[in-house]
């Protein structure tokens, strides 16, 4: 193992391990299985041979029973003619549940993902305050009035919701992505249908029972488990769907944004990034250091993001790669069953040939790999923490989206530089600054074309702000208030008092 990094050896005896939980999707209100009797079986990826999770393989018309399903409950149910206060009660009875379950969440969400059982935990909880959120902000949805059009007439716009959503979610962060999207999307009154990645997919139907267990109306919040084809694909070309919602790939998110454009339907995209983290020279190199390992080991470097990109001034560059060494060295890495652990497993054995097929490319390329650089793959499916030096723009390294814990060092001796280097890239989801003068962090930030920034801070996050991409990295924005505008309509009513006006003269 390169100098000596903390891995720690998964515990293939945890009685944890033992019992596969085996789970049905959930279709206007009841639990089922696939018509066909299929289903896909989880293995732990950070317990090599364990499997963990068993739920049905659906097909085409399966998916067509669930967005039927949430067509009625649309167009004839309780939901979208609630009040906000009614939708807000039901809400955060399902954040409190969430709060309630939190363990058994995790558990699920640690096995099936790979991620450590103690950052699924915080994960959990943290989603259960965007319910929170999004349940207060589902009583204090408005539209507005015009007064100022003369005595005779008023104007008003009425918020409606969009509809029937198809929501699509990637397998990194299950539970977090369909709490970013489901909340605002039900507490706007639309109805759901949430296909979860066919690796991941236990914890958003648990995110369903509880729901349904909470009063939510049947029919509002329906789970398909299954492969993006037939299931995906299903659920974006169906016309009853009038939105369709997708957090993953760039390849993927054009596909659906392809499909909804041939039914001019709506559709909202979180894709990829490769987001830079600029470190000044009168940066805190001991916060910034801690910072970016943090940035792009977190989550094992899975994260759309991540911030793999470290531009540093030349004048700290050894300084700081030294403080980033010491950490990387230290960093417990393995088994996520440990409450030690801070950076788990790949997703799949094919993500792990993937991440190393990128770092053997960086080595041929010129690269230099100062820790990391391999697997650690015999009990479970392990990357170590990996630096590279001595990147050129160019290298795919720094280019491309690898998802793993590898972290591209560039150097920069101006702002101007460094914003060139930062906006140099087909991704615009997020980036960090590092410095102590926040004149300069601030102007390098608006200069920067990206979505979700941090400054002296890095994968920071809280229901009140939006987050979305520029560029290739996105359409839309999720949370905050400006997230319920994405499954809004906005209807404007022109209202006459007295007489209309006569306009051919009758």
């Amino acid at each position: 193992m390169s100098h000596m990094q903390s891995y720690i050896q998964p515990d293939l005896s945890d009685a944890r391990l033992a019992t596969a939980r085996r789970y049905q999707m959930l279709i206007g209100g009841k639990s089922v299985d696939a018509q066909s009797g299929k289903v896909i079986e989880r293995q732990s990826p950070g317990h090599v041979g364990k499997t963990v999770g068993v739920w049905p393989e659906a097909s085409a018309e399966d998916v067509k029973l669930a967005v039927g399903a949430a067509r009625e409950a649309f167009d004839t149910g309780p939901w979208p003619r609630m009040s906000g206060a009614e939708r807000s009660t039901i809400m955060l009875h399902i954040a409190q549940k969430i709060v309630d379950h939190a363990d058994e969440l995790a558990l699920a969400e640690c096995l099936e993902v790979g991620k450590p059982i103690s950052q699924a935990k915080g994960e959990i909880l943290y989603c259960a305050d965007l319910w929170t959120y999004a349940a207060g902000q589902a009583r204090a949805l408005e539209g507005q009035s015009h007064n100022n059009i003369g005595d005779d007439r008023l104007g008003l716009v009425l918020r409606e919701p969009v509809g029937v959503v198809g929501i699509i979610t990637p397998w990194n962060f299950p539970f977090i992505i369909a709490s970013e999207r489901v909340p605002w999307s039900i507490g706007a009154g639309c109805t759901v249908v949430l296909k979860p990645s066919e690796l991941t997919s236990g914890t958003s139907i648990m995110m369903a029972e509880i729901a349904r267990k909470a009063g939510l109306p049947d029919g509002v919040f329906n789970v398909v488990t299954g492969y993006g084809d037939p299931a995906g694909q299903t659920l974006a070309e169906d016309p009853r769907t009038d939105m369709v919602a997708f957090t993953g790939s760039v390849r993927v998110g054009t596909r659906l944004a392809e499909i909804a454009a041939r039914q001019v339907k709506r559709v909202g995209l979180e894709l990829g990034g490769k987001g830079p983290q600029i470190v000044f020279a009168d940066a805190d190199l001991d916060a910034a250091a801690d910072g970016i390992a943090y940035g792009v080991y977190h989550n094992a470097g899975q994260c759309c993001i991540s911030g793999s990109r470290l531009l540093v001034h030349e004048d700290i560059r050894d300084d700081l790669l030294a403080r980033v060494l010491d950490i990387s060295r230290r960093v417990p890495f393995g088994d996520p069953l440990n409450e030690r652990t801070k950076i788990g497993a790949m997703i799949s054995r094919q993500h792990l040939e993937k991440v190393d097929g990128y770092v053997k490319a960086g080595r041929a390329d010129g690269a230099e790999v100062l820790i990391g650089g391999a697997a650690e793959a015999e009990h479970g499916l392990f990357f170590q923490p990996t630096v590279f030096q001595g990147v050129r723009p160019e290298m795919a390294i720094a280019r491309e989206e690898i998802f793993g814990p590898v972290l591209s060092t560039i150097g920069f001796r101006t702002a101007e530089q460094a914003v060139a280097l930062a906006n140099d890239s087909e991704y615009g989801l997020s980036a960090s600054v590092w410095s102590t003068n926040l004149e300069n962090a601030m102007q390098t930030i608006r200069r920067i074309k990206a979505g979700r920034c941090w400054i002296n801070s890095v994968i920071d996050g809280t229901a009140e702000l939006p987050i979305g991409g520029y560029k290739k990295s996105g359409l839309g924005r999720e949370l905050g208030r400006y997230g319920f505008d994405e499954y809004s309509q906005f209807k404007g009513v022109h209202v006459t008092f007295g007489k209309p006006p006569a306009w051919f003269g009758g």
